[in-house]
């Protein structure tokens, strides 16, 4: 072999071998990434999808779903009346509170309807909300979880309260926050 082949051989080698580094790299950062960005719902849609890179590949898909939406803040007045009608669900729960949870799921739906997020179905509501509350999604579905056995009458009381503990922290952060993500 002539040392031109040799040179030649070695050259792609090391190309070929910087890619794969550099493709790890890419796929090392990304992972990381998500990982901040989403903390508990990047470790739940993994064990979800039986393996990193297709959950990966459904949070990077969430992105980009989110990147689509038209979310808006809610107008002063909007954001008023839906602190008001919280205030009031929270005080029915002394006397009803199971209601009263069902009225809460009902408003944290309203509001995210409001700024723009699609409300079709319970896992598109966490996939597209995830990407901007990523770290209340684990309690979002706690709460509905329990509305969902509240519904059959099978949540204890203690449960309801942590419901509404649950649906107030993600009301609260999408009744102030902007759309300036």
């Amino acid at each position: 072999m002539s040392k031109t082949a040799i040179i030649i051989i070695v050259v792609v080698a090391v190309l070929v071998l910087a890619a794969i580094v550099a493709s790890i790299l890419r796929q090392r950062a990304r992972s990381r990434r998500l990982r901040e960005r989403f903390g508990d719902e990047y470790d739940l849609t993994v064990g979800r999808a039986g393996n990193r890179r297709r959950a990966e590949s459904e949070l990077t898909q969430r992105e980009q779903r989110r990147q689509q939406l038209q979310l808006r803040s809610l107008e002063p007045g909007e954001r008023a009346a839906f602190a008001e009608n919280w205030r009031r669900t929270q005080e029915e729960f002394v006397d009803r509170p199971v209601e009263s949870v069902q009225h809460a799921d009902t408003l944290v739906t309203q509001v995210m309807k409001a700024r723009g997020y699609p409300v079709e179905s319970f896992e598109q509501q966490v996939g597209d909300v995830s990407v901007d509350h990523a770290s209340l999604m684990s309690q979002y579905r706690a709460a509905h979880d329990i509305s969902n056995r509240n519904n059959d009458r099978r949540a204890t009381t203690e449960e309801l309260r942590q419901a509404m503990t649950h649906y107030r922290a993600l009301f609260s952060e999408l009744l102030e926050e902007s759309t300036t993500r």
